[in-house]
């Protein structure tokens, strides 16, 4: 066998079982760009595994097999995408909630940070990471990680303050850092 022939099958295969996949895909997707997402990611898999497919109308049978695969993958991650948007949602309504955890003053003062502040403050509160870890994210050492991570809770205090926000409800240290930064 030439090096075209493989090229050549799966074109045979494109256009002889196309109509047929799209069909079947469009029947169960809501809208156009799932369906040629899933279509392309059928026909892909087709190339990659084009040994396995069987000849004949057996390949039709094999790429709704495959179709039917993507299809539950795709929901799958549609669905995981749904729930982080609504807990972003949630996340940010509470950021806006002066009586939620954390008060509108906060997120006005952490938007007026640089965003290395901002990234910095962020994988701290909210991925969670240790210093070790975010040094790794960042590609810089642990010290350097501790004197930005310092840095960065001085402007926010400092920030805070300005708005005229009560800083003892952010803790001692809030405080202490706002008037080192005076």
């Amino acid at each position: 066998m030439g090096a075209a022939d493989p090229r050549r099958r799966f074109e045979e295969l494109y256009t002889e079982h196309y109509a047929a996949v799209s069909g079947y895909v469009h029947r169960r997707t809501d809208h156009p760009d799932d369906t040629a997402d899933v279509i392309a990611e059928t026909f892909t898999t087709a190339w990659r595994r084009l040994g396995d497919v069987p000849a004949g109308d057996a390949a039709r049978l094999w790429l709704y097999g495959v179709a039917r695969r993507v299809l539950a993958n795709h929901r799958r991650g549609e669905s995981r995408r749904t729930a982080l948007a609504q807990r972003l949602r949630e996340e940010l309504a509470e950021w806006n909630d002066p009586a939620g955890r954390a008060p509108a003053a906060l997120g006005e003062a952490f938007a007026r940070l640089s965003d290395d502040d901002r990234e910095l403050l962020a994988l701290v509160g909210w991925e969670e990471l240790g210093t070790a870890e975010i040094a790794k994210v960042l590609g810089c050492s642990r010290m350097a990680v501790r004197q930005r991570l310092h840095r960065a809770r001085k402007r926010l205090a400092a920030e805070l303050a300005a708005l005229d926000e009560d800083l003892d409800r952010y803790g001692v240290r809030a405080v202490k850092l706002a008037k080192e930064n005076a």
